[in-house]
Order: C-alpha cells, then structure tokens, then sequence
C-alpha cells in the first residue's frame, strides 16, 4: 500500500517540529522525485522558519553544476549510485544555508531500467548537522508515482529518525 496524502503531510508536520526544535534548517536535493519532497513540506504552515531551500536536478548536468557533483562519480557510477547520493547530500548543505540535507536520486519508471538498477531503484542519502553522510538503497514497487510517493515517504522517515538519535 502506498503512503497518502495525509501520512506525508503528518510525517512533514512532524519532521518540521524536530527541525524547529533543534533550530536547524534543512534543504533537499531531487531527482526522481522532481521537488515532491519541497512541495510536501512546503505544505506545512510555518515551514519557512526550518526549510532552507530545494534543488531539483533532474538531469547529470544541473546535478554538477547545481550540486557540485563530480563528473567521474556520475561516469563511474551513474546517477543511481550511493556515490552520487551521497554528493547531493553534500552540496545541498554546501550550497545553502542548511546543516541537515536529504538527496534522492532513482529510476521511477516506466521506462529507464536495467538489470543492475531495475525500475524502481532509488538512493537516498542524508547529511546530518554533524557532517556525517548515510545513504541507503531502496527498491520501491508499483508504478511511476508509487515509485516516487514512497521515495519521499522513505526521505522523510529517514530524516525524521535520524533527528531523533
């Protein structure tokens, strides 16, 4: 079963009153999920006090250019990698006035699979306050949007969590 509406908005909700709480701001970087995950917690009355900014790089080039993603990880690894999760969560903090960041980066389908990464493969990475990055592959089922509506369910599950260690 997919998360609905009122589960991410709760979740947000939530995620926000942690992150006003410890006075931190947070910024996200996306992918697959093209600023769901902004959108969602933009939902939130008052999120502008804890939600710094969002970067939707869809494509390699705005990934390097937005992010500082290197050139030789995307080569190496693509662009559905731990590596590049990782340096989105990076420059989403470099690049913004947040100390806690969340990336994702995946393939929501239908198309664009393969039998390394099928559809349905997603990395999300998180950057917390303290610098440390931790990052975690996912393979989602469903279609298109479910693919993408659990990928912001498991950002926010993740960022949520980790500010409660």
């Amino acid at each position: 079963m997919q998360p609905d509406d009122t589960t991410l908005k709760d979740l947000a909700q939530g995620l926000g009153e942690q992150l006003g709480m410890r006075k931190l701001s947070l910024a996200a970087a996306e992918s697959c999920t093209g600023g769901w995950i902004g959108k969602v917690l933009t939902d939130v009355s008052g999120s502008s006090t804890w939600f710094e900014r969002g970067f939707v790089t869809y494509s390699n080039e705005s990934k390097v250019a937005m992010l500082g993603v290197r050139q030789s990880s995307l080569d190496a690894h693509g662009a559905v990698s731990e590596t590049v999760a990782r340096e989105m969560a990076e420059g989403a903090c470099h690049w913004s006035r947040a100390q806690v960041a969340v990336a994702v980066t995946g393939i929501a389908g239908p198309d664009g699979g393969s039998l390394d990464k099928p559809v349905g493969t997603v990395w999300i990475a998180w950057r917390w306050a303290d610098g440390r990055v931790e990052a975690r592959e996912f393979h989602f089922p469903g279609d298109r949007e479910s693919v993408r509506r659990h990928t912001v369910l498991a950002a926010l599950e993740g960022l949520k969590s980790g500010l409660s260690r």
